[in-house]
């Protein structure tokens, strides 16, 4: 799978994304242990500023401004949508157990 603009990879934001649902908010060692379980390849303050851009494009989706901005970019011509719902697959669930977290 390729990159994210941000710089990460598919399989580094699969497993952000498991970190964040697996350690305490209230760990004070939460980005180093968010980062161990990303692979060590991102540091605690790359994960921590991947977690507060996650929160403001949350913040910008629930505002309602990108519904607006979606008219918009329709107006100057087609937009061809793909409705795609999101599980866990068989890949995640092998991620999942590769991380061997007790």
């Amino acid at each position: 799978m390729g990159e994210f603009p941000s710089g990460w990879s598919w399989e580094e934001n699969k497993l952000f994304e498991v970190a964040l649902a697996m350690v305490d908010e209230q760990d004070p060692d939460r980005w180093e242990a968010v980062a161990a379980i990303v692979g060590g390849k991102k540091s605690a303050e790359e994960v921590q500023r991947h977690y507060v851009i996650l929160l403001e494009d949350l913040h910008f989706i629930e505002s309602g401004r990108l519904d607006h901005e979606l008219e918009d970019a329709q107006s100057y011509g087609q937009v061809e949508c793909i409705s795609q719902s999101a599980y866990w697959t068989d890949e995640d669930q092998e991620l999942f157990i590769q991380l061997d977290i007790d």
